[in-house]
């Protein structure tokens, strides 16, 4: 919804009986926060949780705050950025966002999935639950979403999170939704591919293909650029209108 807000002409609505705007469920793109905020003023307060838990990392009203960050640790939860052996990652390296349950359980973290021991075990093992999302840490204890486990790109060597590759798109005026994921290639085991949903009135072609992914190419690592671009009518959602990456 703030996706598409910040593509209309908001400019004409009397905005001021709205006092506080907050954001979980998908990941906040900057460029919709840096548009919002320039158009009522205010700061969109990010926060990051799972139907397993309540609020467990966020932009708190009184704290500070990093454009695109999902912010830090509630007071709740022990949260850790573990690596693929279970050990803490280093600062700025990316790793799956766990919460430590070994000094005993905190409130408002789920017991279990009903009747499914076997998911619960995956996802409850060794005195952490595992969220199954991928994050990283910078040297002031902020967090920075990468995106789901399996929605990890692995292209020649590296590994690309769809988010940073998303939120550098959606900074181009036309473009109202953006989806990135792997596709298979036989040279580099997988490339990035871009699904996108065009301003009304913008024409898809091949020059548009084009000029989107040099911009990709100038504003992050140049491996990142999406190989692969897709114009669409829609995005495929969750009822809660969360992007599916999987059906892109």
């Amino acid at each position: 919804m703030l996706r598409m807000l910040i593509r209309e002409d908001i400019s004409k609505y009397d905005l001021s009986s709205v006092v506080h705007m907050t954001t979980a469920g998908e990941a906040l793109n900057p460029e919709v926060y840096k548009l919002f905020e320039k158009a009522t003023g205010l700061q969109i307060m990010e926060g990051y949780g799972q139907t397993e838990t309540t609020l467990t990392i966020g932009n708190l009203i009184g704290g500070t705050h990093k454009l695109g960050s999902m912010g830090k640790p509630t007071a709740l939860y022990d949260v850790r950025i573990l690596d693929h052996d279970g050990n803490e990652a280093p600062v700025g390296e990316p790793g799956e966002i766990c919460i430590n349950t070994q000094n005993g359980v905190p409130c408002g973290l789920f017991k279990g999935y009903y009747r499914d021991e076997e998911a619960t075990k995956r996802a409850w093992h060794d005195g952490y639950y595992h969220t199954g999302d991928v994050a990283w840490k910078d040297e002031d204890g902020f967090f920075w979403f990468v995106g789901r486990v399996d929605d990890v790109i692995k292209s020649s060597g590296y590994r690309i999170g769809p988010f940073e590759i998303e939120s550098v798109i959606m900074e181009l005026p036309y473009v109202l939704e953006c989806g990135v994921c792997p596709a298979p290639d036989e040279v580099r085991g997988q490339v990035v591919k871009a699904c996108i949903v065009l301003v009304k009135g913008t024409e898809p072609t091949e020059e548009l293909k084009k000029e989107i992914q040099n911009y990709v190419k100038t504003h992050t690592a140049p491996y990142k650029y999406p190989r692969i671009v897709e114009f669409r009518e829609s995005l495929p959602k969750t009822i809660s209108g969360k992007i599916q990456r999987n059906l892109l």
